[in-house]
């Protein structure tokens, strides 16, 4: 592939444009001929393109929640554990079958009333995440082996509808603009994945847009102590828009 050149006129134009201005004292200088552009080279140019995925990750699945009304169209008047339990019988619109909880975590979920100690749903969070205004139900479900379930839900026609579905082993949940980014352990020493959820109007759904592997932060020490806080889920109080609804 041969680099894209600036024409030799067009250069010669912004060097003269640039040498005007030398004569004053902190005027403009020149800083030579600007970098060529070079065009992406394509490798195996002969190789047919795929038409279809190999696998299916549940990417873009939602699912209609059964039972439950958004009244006002405000999920914020919501009890997450019924959310949570009337989306064991819900059905995604995919059937990937990446929606599934274990069974130990199901069995937990419908013993929520019951057994509130053991239930595993956390509190919820209510952000914009679709940009239309209104607050999304965001839903945090523990599960055996330190995997998280986080799932986010849209009142949509009255009801609810489940936009996002996807589990790991977490460092940490974040909300960065209308994004939710989940940091999770990497197999390589020091680095950790990343992965930022966003909303797609086409899709009607969250996708992941963007998935990282990066330099984990540094851990700071103090007098020998590690001060960086160890992996968990964010408490209500650092949004103060979370309510506990068990």
């Amino acid at each position: 592939m041969r680099p894209v050149r600036v024409p030799a006129v067009a250069s010669a134009v912004a060097a003269l444009a640039l040498l005007s201005g030398c004569g004053a004292a902190g005027g403009l200088e020149s800083v030579g001929e600007a970098p060529s552009a070079v065009e992406p080279a394509r490798l195996w140019p002969d190789l047919p393109p795929a038409s279809a995925a190999p696998y299916d990750y549940g990417e873009g699945e939602t699912a209609r929640i059964p039972g439950i009304t958004v009244p006002g169209g405000d999920v914020h008047r919501l009890d997450p554990v019924a959310v949570a339990q009337a989306g064991l019988k819900a059905r995604t619109d995919r059937e990937s079958g990446l929606d599934e909880l274990p069974d130990a975590t199901v069995r937990q979920i419908r013993s929520c009333r019951t057994a509130p100690d053991d239930c595993p749903v956390l509190a919820p969070y209510y952000f914009d995440l679709t940009g239309d205004g209104r607050d999304e139900l965001v839903l945090g479900i523990r599960m055996p082996g330190r995997q998280l379930a986080v799932r986010a839900y849209r009142a949509d026609r009255g009801g609810l509808t489940r936009i996002m579905s996807t589990s790991d082993a977490v460092i940490s949940v974040e909300l960065a603009g209308r994004d939710l980014i989940l940091r999770a352990p990497s197999a390589i020493s020091g680095y950790e994945y990343r992965t930022a959820w966003s909303w797609d109007d086409r899709q009607q759904a969250m996708l992941a847009t963007r998935d990282e592997i990066l330099r984990a932060p540094e851990r700071r020490k103090d007098t020998g102590r590690d001060r960086t806080p160890s992996p968990s889920a964010p408490t209500p109080e650092s949004s103060g828009s979370a309510t506990d609804g068990r």
